[in-house]
């Protein structure tokens, strides 16, 4: 003969039956959380992956524009020291014009000063 009664034996069961499926219910929950460490380094390495193949290439196209710009300032610079010599050629000339200019015109005034000499519309 049982302790138990029918319905205590039914309840037990049942107890057991449910225990058994919380027990089921951990162990596979604590598989999946030993398993999602591996899982999470791996989706962790897919973005490191990621980050360094975008990363590479952002840093490749700022290297390429850098040397671009260092082009163009070299560039730049160099035509500032062009656009310099020209203007102090420029210049240079300019006063050689304006010294030629004023020799001519005091050569004029002394040829006006002289009584002997033929005036122009006098024609010789």
């Amino acid at each position: 003969m049982s302790m138990f009664t029918r319905d205590e034996t039914t309840d037990l069961e049942q107890v057991t039956e449910v225990e058994g499926e919380i027990r089921e219910f951990v162990r596979r929950d604590a598989a999946s959380l030993r398993r999602q460490p591996d899982e999470g380094k791996a989706v962790a390495d897919n973005i490191s992956s990621l980050l360094q193949r975008v990363s590479v290439s952002s840093v490749q196209e700022i290297d390429r524009l850098i040397s671009d710009l260092q082009v163009l300032r070299n560039r730049l610079h160099e035509e500032g020291e062009r656009v310099q010599r020209e203007i102090i050629e420029y210049a240079t000339l300019s006063q050689a014009a304006m010294q030629s200019t004023k020799i001519i015109a005091e050569s004029l005034s002394h040829w006006k000063r002289v009584p002997d000499a033929p005036g122009i519309s006098e024609g010789g």
